[in-house]
């Protein structure tokens, strides 16, 4: 068997799918995409795909190893997140061609089902309590919400207490039994996200999310030490070299992701790092259903996994959702907050090829917002 094409389809609402064919009928499917990037990406990938043709698929590592590091200039998000969707591919073929899931393929399942969050918007403590609300009663035990907006270096203690009660309200609507996840997106400075943490911790979030930026990985260990706060990091790291000096930092939890760090070979390995330090795995997953459908094969044959993010209904998803290009959205059915093991083949998820070639002739050029201060400089979205 030999690979035969790679194609590449622009999806909205802000997604990149690949499709990869081999000359026995057997087609595997990626998601390759930096947010804001794709058609960068897109182009990445059909540089790398004269490595690709005629090629057994089933050599993942070979290719994984010539394709991240056969070119004199090597990582970054581009490179990583192209070779991260041919990677998720390559293993979808190679699970079709044993009639198995990715999860056998890796072990075996370690677990018979995956907790999953769900994403909730809302600027007041009003409108946050109430997205939870209707969470719990969709059957999710754990949220996710949005720290802040923009903040300056240290902004004032007002702003700091509106972030406080944002919490309180979420944490007053899920009792002690449920989670809450808190992602700061990089908006805070290490003396914000020091002054900020400990008055989080009498709300005890399951974790806070990129307090502060990669760029600033090496003042982690004093955000960490500022407070008994888990601290979750990693959507913005794109191989085990990235989280090797991170995970020595102290941090609770690490958040790869499975179509910007390498695929499901690299954070097969990550998730390998990241037990010899006690840290969990909780991997950043707010695109399609082929990369949540990479991300949880990834679920079950992973020990130290702690909880999957989806994007079910997240704010991002307008004109499309999760479940539009899947002839069966079976697998993507939660029951009390968690996902079953998924049974079928590959990826385990089953893609509708004619949906995904109409919404490409739409296709999209999303890009992420860009913030000022009142002041006019720059923020941090």
């Amino acid at each position: 068997m030999k690979i035969a094409a790679l194609e590449t389809f622009l999806v909205p609402p802000r997604w990149l799918f690949l499709r990869i064919a081999t000359d026995e009928g057997v087609t595997g499917w990626g998601e390759p995409v930096v947010e804001g990037r794709a058609e960068t990406v897109r182009a990445a990938v059909h540089e790398l795909s004269d490595h690709l043709i005629g090629q057994d698929p089933l050599r993942i590592e070979h290719h994984w190893q010539v394709l991240t590091k056969g070119g004199f200039y090597r990582g970054g998000p581009v490179l990583s997140s192209a070779v991260a969707g041919i990677d998720q591919a390559l293993w979808d073929i190679a699970g079709k061609v044993h009639g198995v899931p990715v999860h056998h393929l890796l072990g075996g399942p370690v677990r018979d089902r995956a907790r999953v969050y769900g994403w909730i918007g809302g600027d007041s403590p009003t409108d946050v309590a109430e997205q939870a609300r209707a969470q719990v009663e969709a059957g999710f035990t754990a949220v996710k919400m949005n720290g802040a907006a923009r903040l300056r270096h240290i902004d004032t203690p007002a702003r700091t207490r509106e972030i406080v009660d944002r919490v309180a309200a979420v944490r007053e609507v899920l009792g002690d039994d449920r989670d809450v996840a808190v992602d700061f997106h990089g908006r805070m400075s290490t003396a914000m996200s020091r002054r900020l943490l400990p008055l989080l911790e009498p709300l005890q979030p399951l974790f806070v999310e990129e307090p502060v930026l990669p760029e600033h990985s090496r003042d982690l260990r004093r955000v960490v030490e500022s407070s008994s706060v888990p601290i979750a990091v990693g959507e913005r790291l794109f191989s085990r070299w990235d989280f090797r000096d991170v995970l020595a930092s102290g941090i609770a939890v690490a958040q790869p992701d499975v179509s910007h760090a390498g695929g499901i070979s690299e954070v097969r390995r990550i998730a390998a790092l990241a037990e010899t330090y006690d840290v969990a795995m909780a991997p950043h997953c707010p695109l399609g259903p082929i990369a949540l459908a990479a991300s949880l094969q990834i679920a079950f044959a992973t020990p130290n996994f702690l909880i999957q993010e989806q994007s079910l209904g997240i704010h991002y998803n307008r004109g499309a959702d999760l479940l539009d290009h899947l002839l069966d959205p079976t697998p993507f059915r939660f029951v009390d907050g968690y996902a079953a093991r998924p049974t079928g083949p590959g990826l385990g998820i089953d893609i509708d090829e004619d949906a995904v070639r109409r919404a490409a002739e739409t296709g999209h050029r999303w890009r992420n917002p860009v913030w000022h201060h009142e002041d006019g400089a720059f923020a941090e979205w």
